[in-house]
Formats: C-alpha cells, structure tokens, sequence
C-alpha cells in the first residue's frame, strides 16, 4: 500500500512540473525564445546522414548519369587539346593525343567511378578499337544502351557523333579534308587505319564503360545528396 501511494505521489508531482513548463513556455514572449542556429542546414544534413536503400532502378539511371559525366567531361577535354594541338603543330602534333579516355583528368574521373572507359567501332584507327555496334543502339547522339552485366558491373554505351570540323581534319576524306602529307603520317602511325571518310553528323563509334556497383552507388548517392542554398535578403537600396 505504501509503494502504490509513493508511485501516485511521483505520478501527481511529474504532473504538475509538466503543467507548470508548459504554463511558463506559454507565458514566454517569442522575442525571449532561443532558436537553434541554421536549423534547417541541420536539418538537411541530418537526413543527408540517414541510410537509404538503393533500388536496382536507381543503380541504373546512376550508370547513365556517371556515364554521361565521364565522356562528356572526356569529350570536351578533346576538344580543347586538339583545337591547340592543330593551332600549334598540324596533325603531327594532334595525332598522338586524339585518345581522350588516357588524360589524366578523364582517368581520375574514371576511377573515382569505379569505370573502365574505352571508344570502339566498326571502322577504326587502331584495329584493337574494333567493335560491333547496332545501328538501332547508335542513330543518335541521345541514344544510350545500358544493362547489368552481372550484379557488380554495370555497363553504358553512347554513339560518338562527328560534330566538330576540327575532327574532318584526320577523319574526314583524303584529298579534300585531309591534305595528303597528313594521311600518309597517319598511315605511318596506323597501317591499318580505317577511320576516314567520315562527314560531320555522322556517327563514327561509341564510348562504352564499364562501372562497379560500389562506383555507381556512390555516384547515386552524391547526385541526390540535398544541398543547402542560403537564400540571402535582396538589397532593397
């Protein structure tokens, strides 16, 4: 009897401090209550934080997205090197760095991906590049074939679109684009060279990686990771 009265005793006391927090957070003016700092910053970082499942769905558009990054981040660096290479030295100087999957920056990328990136196709420069590439897998430079090779490698393939006059220069017809000096180096370089007579628009291969699950999870992760903007007053004067 003596435990039963103690335990309504406390039960009634805790009652009462309750009521009486609740009486003086009400008796508070807003100007006198603390609010936590950046508690929305917290907030995303917080969820940021808690484990999410990734869905087999998810992991693919992940290979698209780390697929696109990677050979557009690889294909915009070609540009560039090449556009400076035949300013400075003609096509002697650009043959040798028209490979855009071996710069350094585009390496990095690939391993920070989990990828193994490489162009192919059907009329190449270097016979190793062979492929077979399907035409309904290649009509456009939008076109994007993807598939799970096994439970940890995923696999991208995008057409390579000959969409830049520079590239006419070492791919495009002989005697017209290609002055002859420069396709006999190419010849030199590469017996077996295929790859001319190529016309802008035209597909000439394709970019085809592939990508470990634990580089594409990663990847999925960082691209739907919430980002905190700060939204800053407009200056009124």
């Amino acid at each position: 009897m003596a435990t039963f009265v103690s335990l309504a005793s406390g039960r009634c006391a805790l009652r009462g401090a309750l009521w009486l927090g609740l009486l003086a957070a009400a008796a508070c003016r807003p100007d006198q209550i603390e609010h936590l700092k950046d508690h929305k910053r917290i907030g995303i970082e917080a969820e940021n934080w808690v484990v999410k499942r990734i869905m087999p769905a998810d992991l693919m558009h992940a290979t698209r997205w780390a697929g696109d990054s990677l050979t557009a981040t690889a294909d915009t660096l070609l540009r560039r090197t090449l556009a400076r290479a035949l300013a400075a030295g003609g096509v002697a100087g650009a043959l040798p760095l028209c490979r855009p999957e071996t710069y350094p920056f585009v390496d990095s990328l690939a391993r920070v991906l989990h990828a193994n990136a490489r162009r192919v196709s059907t009329r190449p420069r270097d016979p190793t590049h062979r492929a077979i590439l399907l035409a309904a897998e290649t009509q456009t430079d939008t076109t994007r074939t993807l598939h799970r090779e096994s439970p940890e490698v995923f696999f991208y393939q995008r057409p390579i679109v000959l969409n830049n006059s520079l590239c006419l220069r070492c791919h495009g017809t002989v005697g017209r684009d290609i002055a002859p000096a420069d396709y006999a180096l190419i010849r030199q370089q590469y017996p077996q060279d295929q790859a001319t007579g190529y016309r802008l628009g035209q597909q000439m291969g394709a970019w085809q990686l592939s990508l470990e699950r634990g580089g594409v999870a990663e990847f999925w992760t960082m691209k739907t990771r919430k980002k905190w903007k700060e939204h800053k007053m407009p200056k009124l004067f």
